[in-house]
């Protein structure tokens, strides 16, 4: 049930004008032209007619845009994004107005009040993945228990820092006391952390569908005891000092090549010096502040920076206890994407503790 907390869904349209229409008999290359003049397409007679557009839309891009670098690869994806969410759907009585359409109970889920509407066919194709997401569940390998990702939230689809950071709990000695997790997103860090005998964990995350989808996961039951959440950003209302901070920010650094920024994959200039002045209010004097992060940024040559090490260079608040690496697994062959650089990547666990000399100047 969708609490008063205002909830992360694709705007619905009420109506639209002087919309093209594709049918499955009319020309695609018309439509194609009419999407590149920013025109809207709407889907009318069955859903596969949209797959068929958006593959046909993706061709003609791949025969105009050069998409073989990591950069040439984000700009094509931005071109896409932005034609392909000119391709419409209606829903009527929250169902899909076409034939041998998905059921996809997000459409009365999230908008309980707005039985007809209109949304973008990429819109609709998300919706459904995240419903069988949440309805099915997710395994992920080092957990019990499936998960049941809210529509919206950050959910990894791999685990290589996963276990770099099981791996790492596991050596872990200190107190288990709290530990805050910033950025909980699907709840799988800390998940991790109360299966290591945390005995109360501290999760925040500024993505309101990460909370509501974890607070209605876990219910009533003892999970719900050992997990608190907030919204907000950072550290959100939890200001008081823990032995253990685990962050497991955005890779890359953020770019105008795209128009909708994922604050879930991109970070901006404020993020880290903000995130480590407040990790230095928190952190007790002897606790361990984690940070899971990669390479992919200076592989990619999105940039040659490393915040943390910038942190550690600059910063003056943290000094490096430990850096553990990880070499990521190779891309999957089905994938698409040309990524030649996963050969060179790999994950990070960054085990930072206070600066002595300045935690001193600073309580003086």
């Amino acid at each position: 049930m969708i609490t008063e907390i205002q909830i992360h869904k694709p705007k619905p349209m009420v109506s639209i004008n002087d919309a093209g229409v594709f049918d499955g008999t009319s020309s695609i290359g018309i439509n194609i032209k009419t999407l590149e003049a920013n025109g809207p397409v709407l889907i009318t007679r069955f859903y596969i007619d949209g797959l068929l557009l958006l593959s046909a839309l993706k061709r003609h891009l791949n025969n105009k845009l050069p998409n073989t670098t990591f950069k040439e690869q984000r700009a094509y994806r931005g071109a896409y994004h932005k034609m392909s969410n000119l391709v419409l759907i209606e829903i009527v009585a929250h169902r899909l107005h076409v034939k041998k359409a998905p059921a996809i109970g997000w459409l009365e889920k999230l908008y309980p009040e707005t039985a007809d509407f209109f949304l973008t066919f990429p819109q609709i194709q998300g919706l459904n993945s995240a419903w069988q997401w949440y309805k099915n569940g997710i395994s992920i390998p080092l957990l019990r228990n499936k998960i049941h990702p809210y529509y919206g939230t950050y959910f990894p689809t791999r685990f290589d820092h996963l276990e770099l950071f099981d791996q790492w709990l596991k050596r872990y000695n200190g107190p288990k006391k709290t530990a805050i997790d910033v950025g909980v997103g699907s709840g799988v860090l800390s998940f991790q952390m109360i299966a290591q005998g945390f005995q109360k964990v501290f999760g925040t995350d500024t993505n309101p569908n990460a909370v509501v989808g974890l607070n209605e996961f876990m219910g009533a039951t003892k999970l719900s005891r050992k997990l608190e959440l907030d919204i907000g950003s950072l550290f959100g209302k939890f200001d008081k000092q823990t032995e253990l901070i685990v962050f497991n920010p955005p890779w890359l650094p953020e770019s105008h090549l795209l128009d909708n920024m994922d604050q879930a994959i991109y970070y901006n200039e404020n993020l880290f010096p903000d995130f480590f002045e407040a990790a230095k209010q928190r952190l007790l004097p002897n606790g361990k502040l984690v940070l899971i992060f990669s390479n992919l940024a200076q592989i990619t040559n999105v940039t040659k920076g490393h915040p943390i090490e910038k942190e550690l260079a600059e910063g003056g608040r943290f000094l490096l206890e430990k850096c553990y690496k990880k070499k990521v697994k190779g891309a999957s062959e089905k994938t698409k994407r040309d990524q030649r650089w996963r050969a060179s990547e790999e994950v990070e666990l960054w085990v930072l503790i206070h600066n002595k000399i300045t935690l001193l100047q600073s309580e003086n």
